[in-house]
């Protein structure tokens, strides 16, 4: 059976690389914690302010 496990971040100027990591980190120490050996599909969407902006990250994981 496929579950899907929805992961975000918001993303401030000058402090993105680090936000990002800190996601990847989040999401392996979810995979590594919960024993998950097949991810189906990971896909990243980015969330905008009023103004166009960038404002976060959502980060979508289907595994088995």
């Amino acid at each position: 059976m496929v579950k899907v496990k929805t992961f975000s971040s918001q993303l401030r100027i000058f402090h993105v690389k680090e936000e990002l990591e800190t996601l990847d980190k989040t999401v392996n120490e979810f995979l590594k914690k919960n024993k998950i050996k097949k991810v189906v599909s990971v896909s990243d969407s980015a969330t905008a302010n009023i103004d166009g902006g960038t404002m976060g990250l959502i980060r979508v994981v289907a595994y088995e």
